[in-house]
């Protein structure tokens, strides 16, 4: 089994040294953390769609605009 090493406040623990509800704990957080990336990612792909819907409305606004005053 492969020991994994934290550091916590400065000083170095083994996942082995654990009890089951700490194990459980750092199960969780490994987990949120994966959570928070993938979010993370997600994120900057839906701001990317709403940036480039925005400028397409934007873009169709003027558009009418312009063919509406003959500009």
């Amino acid at each position: 089994m492969t020991q994994n090493i934290f550091t916590i406040d400065g000083k170095e623990y083994s996942d082995e040294d654990l009890d089951d509800q700490q194990t459980y704990m750092i199960s969780q957080i490994r987990s949120c953390q994966q959570k928070a990336a993938k979010i993370s990612f997600e994120l900057d792909q839906v701001q990317a769609a709403q940036n480039l819907f925005t400028n397409k409305l934007i873009q169709s606004i003027k558009s009418e605009e312009e063919i509406a005053t003959g500009t």
